[in-house]
């Protein structure tokens, strides 16, 4: 929420984030696109250097691979004159030409798996700090990025949700709920009466669905994205969930708030003053949330309160 200000993270605790590492090797790489393989970049070709910059040697592909391969003879090598000849291309790549009509995604994991970057056609630029060195196998996609759009409606759940893991340098697809369970705990206190985490697990909710079914943004490197894991968006963080957070998006898991039969992008902030000007009927007090509930309110008249016209559905 970009004009959102004060707020709550101070009270929470952080959360470690592991890092699912690469995996281990398939099987013997077939050389199935073997035959253009010169160590030129042509047009058509997908090419991988050994350094950064397009500098170094180089490995060219016309199709894609589910796995390098990491012992000679039988793994795809860096062909061209220059540093890294002869390397096996398995997590030693450091930029990328994409001379091919179609967008081609390298894969942290063999087997298309785990972070991943696009190279639109004509891309020249080097690996994200996630990928670079840790090149597992490359797609050459049916069409243009795929996982810009999602498969949910203003009357149905979105099944996943695009989350830019901003200090990772990668772009995670994860489970629409899990995604929800694991911003309310980092953005409500989980102590709170139920009925205010009731109205945040909505809040949180809406906001990401909103963005699901809206959101163009890409990175900086072309990935598409619906949210930030930050305060530019929601806080994110994976295994933070906790047993009265999770309960509230249960419970609250088959309604949808909407205004004018379409999601609302529901705004929140630390309280009604640090909202400020920005108070118009779109964000919710998150201590005024929970003074109401300790007033006994429930979070369907909390929600009324803060966002106008809405219905509960």
């Amino acid at each position: 929420m970009s004009r959102r200000i004060t707020r709550l993270l101070s009270r929470l605790a952080s959360a470690t984030i592991s890092i699912v590492l690469g995996g281990a090797v398939l099987a013997t790489a077939t050389p199935a696109s073997a035959a253009a393989r010169d160590g030129i970049c042509d047009s058509g070709e997908f090419c991988y250097y050994y350094n950064s910059d397009h500098a170094g040697s180089l490995s060219d592909f016309t199709g894609s691979l589910d796995d390098y391969g990491t012992t000679q003879p039988s793994c795809y090598d860096f062909k061209g004159a220059g540093a890294g000849k002869g390397l096996c291309i398995k997590n030693e790549a450091a930029s990328a030409w994409n001379r091919s009509t179609k967008t081609v995604r390298v894969y942290y994991n063999s087997g298309y798996a785990g972070s991943y970057q696009d190279f639109a056609p004509g891309a020249k630029t080097n690996l994200n700090t996630t990928l670079k060195n840790q090149n597992a196998s490359h797609e050459f996609l049916a069409s243009g990025p795929t996982g810009c759009t999602t498969d949910g409606t203003h009357s149905k759940l979105p099944t996943t949700i695009l989350v830019y893991r901003v200090s990772l340098g990668r772009v995670d697809r994860v489970d629409f709920k899990t995604y929800v369970k694991n911003v309310l705990p980092n953005e409500w206190v989980p102590s709170w009466p139920a009925e205010s985490l009731k109205a945040g697990a909505m809040a949180v909710k809406n906001f990401g669905w909103y963005w699901a079914l809206t959101s163009t943004r890409k990175t900086s490197w072309g990935a598409c994205y619906d949210v930030k894991d930050n305060t530019d968006s929601q806080v994110y963080k994976p295994g933070t969930a906790t047993t009265a957070t999770s309960a509230a998006v249960d419970a609250t898991w088959n309604t949808r708030m909407t205004r004018d039969g379409k999601i609302l992008e529901a705004h929140y902030c630390s309280t009604t003053t640090a909202c400020g000007a920005w108070v118009s009927g779109d964000w919710m007090s998150q201590y005024g949330s929970r003074d109401k509930a300790d007033q006994g309110q429930s979070h369907t008249t909390i929600l009324k309160a803060y966002y106008t016209r809405i219905v509960l559905s």
